[in-house]
């Protein structure tokens, strides 16, 4: 599952429309609705404060060269 997909699984978990779920966060509506058709770059601090209304965040990780 991408990101957008477990952000509108969650919003549906939690009973919220995507102008809620925008107005809660502190986003755009737009920015909601591309998210979660899968939108390849997205700021990720917006994408956080998405997150951060079901007690989540998004951070970088190291990857292991080969």
């Amino acid at each position: 599952m991408n990101l957008g997909g477990y952000i509108r699984e969650k919003r549906k978990l939690y009973n919220l429309t995507q102008i809620e779920l925008a107005e809660r966060s502190g986003v755009g509506v737009r920015f909601i609705r591309e998210l979660e058709r899968g939108k390849t770059t997205v700021q990720l601090d917006k994408v956080n404060l998405v997150l951060a209304l079901f007690g989540e965040t998004l951070r970088p990780a190291k990857i292991n060269s080969l």
